[in-house]
């Protein structure tokens, strides 16, 4: 073969495979709503509305309180799975209350979504209690997360660890890593939250962190907030997306460069006001679609269009 035909049957190899690579589709976030804040709604009800909202992903609360109750798991996952699938809506990930292996609802529960095609769970929350005894809470918290670790990989689903702000393990994203560096990236990553990550280091502790974080980010928790003094003493005041203090261009521009395609929740935590329970639920779906238009618009902005 001479080097002209070579060189030849190279530069079309390569040009077949670039044209290969544009038409594969693109992986972009999956927007999901947090079904914690619906909790008003029954099953049939909630998908419907997801569909009304044209949000294609629930983030289904599978904790007590939530929308399946752990000791029904077994029952009312699936019916819940079934509804929101029929109207076309997926479940990306179940938001749960585990914190242990040995909870009796945590094989089940995994089990459970690992079944329906769930492949991500969100842990509960470990405390800080005493101050004091910092490296005993974070021995204690390493042995509880090292278990659930290795129930997730047994069943085939991974877990996302929140970095919530406050007295939680994880707040200061350093023990986040520090906890969970060394175990199995297919069983546990992070369910990573800028609004939380801006409360605890606002200027430059939230890039930080989530620099620190970002090659195992699993999940995205959207929500807004701004400082607020009252009574003398300063407070988070959560608020609609958009008006508060998180950097949302910023940080999906970098979550974007990270190639992130997982899902990405809306929190709508801020008070919604009404005179009556039916007004006030009715004010809560304008207020969750006025927050779903403003973070499509974010996404589309950083990732392309995204569903």
């Amino acid at each position: 073969m001479s080097a002209v035909t070579r060189r030849r049957l190279l530069a079309m190899a390569a040009a077949a495979g670039a044209a290969a690579a544009q038409s594969a589709p693109k992986k972009t976030p999956t927007l999901c709503v947090f079904s914690k804040h619906l909790a008003f709604l029954d099953y049939p009800t909630l998908a419907r509305t997801l569909v009304d909202l044209k949000v294609p992903g629930c983030d289904l609360t599978v904790r007590p309180g939530g929308h399946v109750e752990p000791e029904n798991v077994v029952r009312d996952l699936p019916r819940a799975h079934a509804a929101l699938h029929g109207q076309g809506v997926t479940v990306p990930m179940i938001t749960t209350g585990l914190l242990s292996a040995d909870d009796p609802a945590a094989r089940p529960t995994l089990e459970a979504a690992h079944a329906l095609g769930v492949p991500l769970f969100k842990l509960g929350y470990y405390r800080y209690r005493d101050l004091s005894k910092l490296d005993e809470t974070l021995a204690s918290v390493k042995r509880q997360v090292d278990g659930l670790a290795a129930l997730a990989k047994d069943v085939g689903i991974q877990a996302g660890f929140h970095n919530h702000s406050g007295n939680y393990v994880g707040a200061a994203m350093w023990d986040h890593w520090s906890l969970v560096k060394d175990v199995d990236p297919n069983a546990m990553g992070f369910y990573f939250d800028p609004y939380h990550a801006t409360i605890e280091g606002g200027l430059g502790g939230w890039q930080i962190g989530f620099n620190r974080l970002a090659p195992r980010i699993l999940m995205v928790a959207i929500k807004d907030f701004y400082w607020e003094k009252t009574g003398g003493k300063w407070g988070v005041h959560d608020c609609p997306l958009g008006e508060g203090m998180v950097d949302f261009p910023q940080f999906f521009k970098m979550l974007a460069q990270t190639g992130f395609s997982g899902p990405i929740t809306l929190h709508q935590e801020f008070e919604v006001q009404g005179p009556s329970k039916t007004i006030r639920e009715e004010r809560t779906l304008v207020a969750i679609e006025k927050d779903v238009d403003y973070l499509r618009g974010q996404l589309n902005a950083a990732f392309g269009q995204v569903a």
